[in-house]
């Protein structure tokens, strides 16, 4: 029954709201992988990140689609709770609890063991509208533990301005999304976040090339 609330979920309800609230564009969709194991790695600007992410996905992939965020949040209450694991289908993790006896990154690994594409915004949390922190090194040690896997770059443009942190109210506006090649670890963290860190900069880059042109 979760499945089928979930696939109606993203198939009617949020469909309808990236058509009709967001003009959507997006940049090298082609890119996307269309099987597992893989992981999309992507700036964190609001809650709409993960939903227009999905919908960039077949139905028939929703299930392999597993958002990572953070525990203390998503399950701080029942309801959330079920809404988040059953119908987002997110891969909740303690962020902040040393005293844990599972490794942060161990369910992660269980889903890409498992062949599934998880979404990672490595910022940690939601940001200031279109702005990018500093990216964390969760995603490296991930690689490091997977290096086969294909990590795929990709850049939000204007979701923070449709739904920005705080406020519960969609404002249309025209976003971008840019897809960039996949990295893979590199042997070495630094040089691998270097990777990523140009990889997105190359991907601002282009997003605000083509906004340009359009204006």
């Amino acid at each position: 029954m979760n499945q089928l609330l979930r696939l109606l979920f993203f198939a009617t309800i949020v469909r309808l709201v990236v058509l009709l609230v967001i003009g959507l564009r997006i940049i090298e969709v082609g890119r996307l992988p269309r099987v597992g194991p893989a992981i999309i790695c992507a700036n964190h600007n609001s809650h709409l990140d993960t939903m227009v992410l999905m919908t960039m996905f077949p139905l028939r992939l929703l299930a392999r689609l597993r958002p990572v965020a953070a525990a203390e949040y998503f399950l701080k209450n029942p309801m959330l709770e079920w809404f988040a694991l059953q119908i987002i289908g997110i891969i909740a993790i303690e962020r902040h609890k040393s005293s844990c006896t599972e490794h942060p990154l161990a369910k992660c690994s269980e889903a890409l063991e498992r062949g599934e594409i998880l979404i990672i915004y490595p910022e940690g949390s939601r940001g200031e509208p279109e702005s990018i922190a500093s990216f964390q090194s969760g995603i490296a040690h991930l690689a490091k533990r997977h290096p086969d896997v294909p990590i795929y770059p990709v850049f939000l443009y204007g979701l923070g301005k449709v739904l920005p942190k705080g406020d519960p109210i969609l404002v249309p506006f025209f976003c971008d999304v840019a897809i960039g090649e996949p990295l893979f670890w590199s042997g070495s963290k630094k040089i691998f976040m270097d990777l990523l860190d140009l990889q997105m900069q190359e991907l601002s880059t282009l997003v605000n090339i083509t906004d340009s042109n359009i204006n």
